[in-house]
C-alpha cells in the first residue's frame, strides 16, 4: 500500500495509547500458546488436586532454547483437560487480544496434539472453541477465523490426519479456513508435504507454513513451493537475496514474530532481527505474537518493540496493521470494512 506521509515526533500521540487502539489483525498465534499463567491457574483449580499457586504457574513458562521451549509447550498443553477448558482458553484469549485492540485474530489450534496425545474427542474441542469463540465475538467485538494446525515432526502420515479433519470441518465451521504446519522444521521438511498441501487447497483450504524459523532458507524455499499463501517467521530469508527477490514479487505475507525468535534463540539478537530490512525492501511484513505469555510480548508489546526499537514511525506501523487485514483469509467486504477503521484511525 502507498506509504502515509510521516508526522514529525512533536505532533505524535503518546504511542502506546496510540498504537492501543489502533485496529489490526493478530495473523500468527497458537490457541494453546494464548494461556496466560493466570488462565493456567483457572485450569489447575478445575483439574488438579492441588491447585497451582500464581508463582507455580509462572515457572511452567521456563525454557533456555528451541527444543526446551516445545518442552514447555507441551508442559501447558497437558493440562488441558476437558472441552469446557478448550472454551475457557478461546474466551480468554479473544478478550486479551480486544483490549489490544485486536480486530480480527486467525489463530492456530493444534489437532496433531490432540490426536497425538489422544484423552480429548476432537469433536468436543471445536464444538467447545466455537462456544467460546461466539461468546468473545459477541462481547468483544472482535473475529475470528481457525488455523488447523498439524505438527510436522509427528511425520506426513500424522499430518494427513489432520489435513483430512480440517477438510471435513470446515464444512461444519466456516471459521475453519486454513491449515498449517507447526513443530520443529528440521525434523519435518516442508517439501515432505507438497501432495498434502494440494489436497488441502484442492479441498478448499487456505495455505500457512512455519518456515525458515530455526533453519535456513531452504525451509522457506520449499513452503512456497509447496503453495504456502502465508510463511509463519521467514526469519532466515534475510540470507538470500533471490528468495529476497521472490517474497517481494509474489507479496508473500510474513508472519513475524520479533520477540519469540529472540526469546527461543533463533536470532541471537534484536540488532539481528530482519523486520526493518524486510519492510524497507518491500516485503508484506505483519507483526504477530505468536506464544505471548512464553515469551513475555503480546501484540501491543511487538508494535511497541517495532516503534521503540526499531524506529518505526506510527504511520509505518499504520501501514503494518493495513497490512494485517490485507494479509488475512477474511472475505472480501470484511477486510474492506476494518481497512477502513484502520484509513480512519487518526494520527
Amino acid at each position: 500500500m502507498a506509504r502515509a506521509r510521516q508526522i514529525s515526533k512533536s505532533d505524535q500521540p503518546d504511542p502506546e495509547t496510540w498504537l492501543r487502539g489502533l485496529p489490526k489483525a493478530e495473523l500468527h498465534l497458537h490457541l494453546e500458546g494464548s494461556i496466560t499463567p493466570e488462565t493456567l491457574v483457572e485450569l489447575s483449580k478445575r483439574n488438579d488436586p492441588t491447585p497451582l499457586t500464581l508463582a507455580e504457574a509462572r515457572g511452567v513458562y521456563s525454557y533456555h532454547d528451541f527444543p526446551s521451549f516445545l518442552l514447555c509447550f507441551k508442559a501447558v498443553t497437558t493440562r488441558l483437560h476437558t472441552p469446557a477448558d478448550y472454551e475457557l482458553i478461546t474466551y480468554n484469549m479473544l478478550r486479551d487480544l480486544a483490549q489490544q485492540g485486536v480486530r480480527h485474530a486467525e489463530v492456530y489450534i493444534s489437532i496433531g496434539i490432540l490426536y497425538w496425545q489422544d484423552r480429548l474427542d476432537v469433536d468436543l474441542v471445536i464444538t467447545a472453541i466455537e462456544r467460546g469463540r461466539t461468546r468473545a465475538e459477541a462481547d468483544f467485538n472482535i473475529s475470528l477465523l481457525w488455523i488447523i494446525d498439524a505438527v510436522r515432526h509427528f511425520g506426513v502420515e500424522a499430518c494427513a490426519r489432520v489435513f483430512r479433519k480440517a477438510a471435513d470441518l470446515q464444512h461444519l465451521y466456516p471459521s475453519i479456513v486454513g491449515i498449517g504446519i507447526g513443530g520443529n522444521e528440521l525434523l519435518g521438511p516442508a517439501h515432505e508435504f507438497r501432495e498434502l498441501y494440494q489436497q488441502a487447497k484442492a479441498a478448499g483450504l487456505r495455505l500457512t507454513c512455519h518456515a525458515g524459523e530455526n533453519t535456513g532458507p531452504q525451509s522457506i524455499w520449499a513452503a512456497v513451493n509447496i503453495g504456502a499463501e502465508r510463511i509463519g517467521h521467514a526469519l532466515s530469508a534475510q540470507d538470500d537475496p533471490d528468495l529476497i527477490e521472490v517474497l517481494v514479487d509474489r507479496q508473500i505475507p510474513l508472519e513475524l514474530n520479533i520477540t519469540s525468535n529472540l526469546r527461543t534463540g533463533c536470532c541471537p539478537s534484536l540488532e539481528d532481527h530482519p523486520v526493518r530490512r524486510y519492510f524497507e525492501e518491500g516485503l508484506m511484513v505483519t507483526l504477530n505474537s505468536d506464544d505471548p505469555p512464553f515469551f513475555g510480548a503480546n501484540l501491543l508489546d511487538e508494535y511497541l518493540l517495532a516503534h521503540r526499537t526499531f524506529e518505526f514511525p506510527l504511520d509505518q506501523l499504520r501501514e503494518l496493521a493495513a497490512n494485517s487485514i490485507e494479509a488475512s483469509f477474511l472475505p472480501p467486504e470484511r477486510k474492506l470494512t476494518l481497512l477502513a477503521e484502520v484509513e480512519r484511525y487518526a494520527l
